[in-house]
């Protein structure tokens, strides 16, 4: 069902105030934490916190810095030669980290 935002509020309704044990009642109790899976994915593609992947390998492409840019000294991001803020001794610094 569409929700109307643009319609005037109802003002005794937003000077209610319910007790925190009177909403977790009303809610059904304590509420769970939820994954939101796709059904094409599985158990192998959901990576959980603090799993080794030492033996895993990595299929990515790296392409080479262009001719246009240059890799920051102090965040280590590769940016546009527009983004140069400062050069020193042959090192270049980004507009982001010199502020």
């Amino acid at each position: 069902m569409a929700t109307d935002y643009d319609a005037p509020r109802n003002k005794d309704e937003d000077h209610e105030t319910e007790s925190l044990q009177a909403l977790q009642v009303q809610r059904g109790g304590t509420q769970t934490a939820h994954i939101d899976v796709e059904d094409s994915d599985t158990a192998e593609g959901t990576d959980l916190p603090g799993a080794d992947l030492s033996n895993e390998e990595l299929i990515i492409q790296v392409i080479p810095a262009q001719d246009d840019e240059f890799t920051c000294s102090s965040c280590f991001l590769v940016r546009h030669r527009s983004q140069v803020a400062r050069e020193k001794n042959g090192m270049f610094f980004c507009k982001d980290c010199e502020g």
